[in-house]
């Protein structure tokens, strides 16, 4: 199975050091609003970036890119994947699926994706955003999507044993607002958004950062708006021969996070497990070995 073509952002980042200073500066302009800021003429592009067109064809070729308009539908191609339901991903991947048994076609698939997730995580952000999440001082406040309200649940599920003051806010939108009124500077809002991203969240996160809240978000491969205002970021590769996307490289990294973030902690977190334990043998909930 081959792997994935990168994208322009990796691209741009991958090459970034061996760009010139003007160069640079086009980069950096990508990258603050990307893609949009590529997604117009080069005349415009320059301009925008204050260097010249030569400057954006010499810089498109280091990315690997013949001239600009093959950097331009590179770009286009990303918008369209970003907006593509079930319908759209399946007729891609049936055309190019290799042969073989779908076991062996979607092992392939999903080691690729938690490599390259893996791979593209920095030790620095993620020991920050452990640092945040286990943080007992402030609020962590948990939220997910349509799709991805199972993966809130199941980081609330084990955050909250880590440490107290743990919220697992509603599917319901329209009962965001009790929660924002509680939110408090430092506090932290934990976002899971994927493909098609949704605006509810989005309009969640900006209301939260407004009040001084610090976001960490987790998000796929094209990377959720919500990216543009997170103090923390994680882009997770989530492409399958499916109609759906995998969470299988994003729950990885949640868990990565949650052993991070109980080791942090520790042993606080030790002395909440064994509080919860004395608990569950009160209520019986659980049978003895």
């Amino acid at each position: 199975m081959t792997q994935p073509a990168a994208t322009v952002r990796e691209r741009i980042r991958a090459q970034y050091s061996a760009l010139t200073a003007s160069e640079r500066k086009v980069a950096q302009a990508l990258l603050e609003d990307y893609p949009a800021a590529g997604l117009a003429s080069i005349t415009v592009v320059a301009a925008g970036a204050g260097v010249s067109t030569p400057t954006i064809a010499r810089m498109v070729q280091k990315l690997g890119f013949k001239g600009f308009p093959q950097f331009h539908q590179a770009l286009r191609e990303e918008l369209q994947a970003k907006a593509s339901g079930p319908t759209e991903r399946r007729a891609v991947w049936a055309t190019e699926a290799p042969d073989g048994h779908p076991l062996n076609t979607f092992a392939k698939a999903v080691t690729q994706n938690i490599q390259t997730t893996f791979a593209n995580i920095g030790s620095d952000g993620f020991d920050a955003a452990a640092a945040l999440l286990s943080d007992p001082s402030h609020g962590l406040y948990i939220v997910g999507g349509r799709i991805t309200h199972a993966l809130a649940d199941y980081a609330f599920t084990h955050l909250q044993a880590v440490r107290p003051g743990v919220t697992h806010l509603t599917s319901s939108s329209a009962t965001w607002p009790h929660y924002l009124v509680d939110m408090k500077a430092g506090d932290v809002l934990l976002v899971f958004d994927i493909r098609r991203y949704e605006a509810n969240l989005l309009r969640l996160a900006e209301l939260a950062t407004q009040r001084g809240v610090r976001v960490v978000l987790i998000t796929d491969q094209w990377s959720s708006p919500v990216a543009e205002i997170a103090t923390q970021s994680f882009n997770c590769w989530v492409e399958i021969p499916s109609a759906w996307d995998s969470n299988v490289s994003t729950m990885m990294v949640l868990e990565a996070l949650i052993a991070a973030a109980q080791e942090t902690v520790w042993p606080e977190a030790r002395d909440r497990f064994e509080a919860l334990d004395a608990l569950f043998e009160q209520t019986r909930l659980f049978r003895k070995p």
